[in-house]
């Protein structure tokens, strides 16, 4: 990543420029993702601990939306 200072620039105002390049790059999501070894199984557990935390959230914003609007299932 490399960040050009422009004329009469503050320093602060070129590290705000090159954090944001970063953040935006995705450079510092990868380097904290690779920071420490996991391995295949740990791996697993982790994206299924994931998949089941998101589950959740959906499920709870589908029961609050139900209640909000009284909802009711259709019968027949």
């Amino acid at each position: 990543m490399q960040v050009l200072a422009r004329d009469n620039e503050p320093i602060d105002d070129l590290l705000a420029r090159f954090k944001r390049g970063m953040i935006r790059s995705g450079i510092l999501k990868d380097l904290k993702k690779h920071r420490f070894f996991v391995g295949p199984g740990e791996e697993r557990r982790m994206k299924a601990k994931a998949a089941e935390r998101k589950r959740k959230q959906r499920q709870r914003k589908a029961d609050s939306w139900r209640l909000r609007r009284r909802y009711t299932p259709r019968t027949k």
